[in-house]
């Protein structure tokens, strides 16, 4: 391993953590206040540089204008003293989190975006589907885990990872410590479709209450489109 690739991890790390600090924590949406002092010119240019570069992309709901949090758009297993949570990293969902979540969930993918088109590259695909998994430990001891275990069965097809890149260091030894936590993103075919209900499995464990969840997304998805445009009103 090069001194590139160590960076690279280390950054991730950081990354990875930071998604996990803010996951639980819901933003307003910006506002703006009659009585708020007019900014100053060197305010404005330190804003714009924090504003995400894709601000706006035809189809997408503009970013920072969300309220979710993540585990409004996560889906959770548990079996035995295993717990795992999966995240969608597709653009369409994470642009409906809170503006910290957003940043936090864009930078991972930023700080894996080599390693992900070497995976597309591999396996002669040009669209994926990257998806933030966790797996804690919810009891005392070690815990063993199985990341491939891990599957989604969505548009009448069971989708298995093309890869899985590690997050957190120690991933790749399947294993927990007491109350420990392991993180990957895992890559999969883009014909897997967030927008259509689906499930994920674990071994046996089965969470296919995306279906419920897709209504609420939709209701924010419409939402944050009318706060952005309240704020581009004069």
């Amino acid at each position: 391993m090069n001194i590139r690739h160590v960076a690279q991890d280390r950054r991730a790390l950081v990354v990875a953590s930071l998604a996990c600090t803010v996951a639980c924590a819901s933003s307003a949406p910006p506002s703006s206040t009659a009585t708020a002092p007019r900014p100053t010119a060197a305010a404005d240019t330190a804003k714009a540089r924090q504003r995400p570069v894709a601000d706006t992309v035809p189809g997408l709901p503009p970013p920072g204008f969300g309220t979710l949090r993540q585990d409004d758009v996560s889906l959770r297993l548990t079996i035995s003293n295993l717990q795992v949570r999966a995240t969608p990293l597709d653009e369409s969902i994470i642009r409906l989190l809170s503006p910290d979540s957003y940043r936090a969930m864009s930078e991972l993918k930023r700080s894996k975006s080599e390693a992900i088109a070497a995976v597309a590259r591999r396996n002669a695909v040009r669209d994926l589907s990257l998806w933030y998994v966790s797996f804690f430990a919810v009891e005392q001891g070690e815990t063993r885990f199985s990341p491939r275990e891990f599957i989604i069965t969505n548009v009448g097809r069971d989708f298995r990872p093309l890869d899985i890149l590690p997050i957190t260091p120690g991933f790749g030894e399947q294993r927990l410590r007491q109350n420990g936590r392991q993180d990957g993103l895992y890559v999969f075919d883009g014909q897997l479709d967030v927008q259509q209900p689906l499930t994920v499995s674990y071994e046996t464990a089965r969470n296919d209450s995306w279906g419920q969840m897709l209504p609420q997304i939709e209701r924010e998805r419409a939402l944050v489109k009318s706060r952005a445009s309240a704020r581009r009103a004069p």
